[in-house]
């Protein structure tokens, strides 16, 4: 993953014709967010009546386009690693209730 970030980090300064993380770039957050709804809704689809590889490819293709969106934001990935591993030890509920 952070192989990835990096790469998508270079592809800011891409060709958006060329490049489809350019494109999705120069799409701004709208067209981001537009692309991780359309993930998650595929990756449930997946998970609740497809196979185990079709889950994996679309488990992948959210984590792709997510990654797309930290780093428009300018997010390191290790940031988002931080934040779970201050919730290890903690009930689901209870870091919830605390947001």
């Amino acid at each position: 993953l952070l192989r990835l970030e990096a790469i998508l980090e270079e592809r800011k300064s891409g060709d958006g014709k060329a490049s489809y993380v350019r494109s999705l770039y120069d799409g701004g957050a709208e067209r981001i967010g537009e692309k991780i709804r359309e993930e998650a809704a595929e990756l449930a689809t997946a998970i609740a009546s497809e196979s185990d590889e079709r889950v994996a490819e679309e488990a992948a293709d959210l984590l792709f386009h997510a990654l797309v969106g930290l780093r428009s934001r300018s997010v390191p990935f290790r940031d988002v690693v931080a934040v779970l591993a201050r919730r290890f030890g903690r009930s689901g509920h209870d870091e919830k209730a605390s947001r």
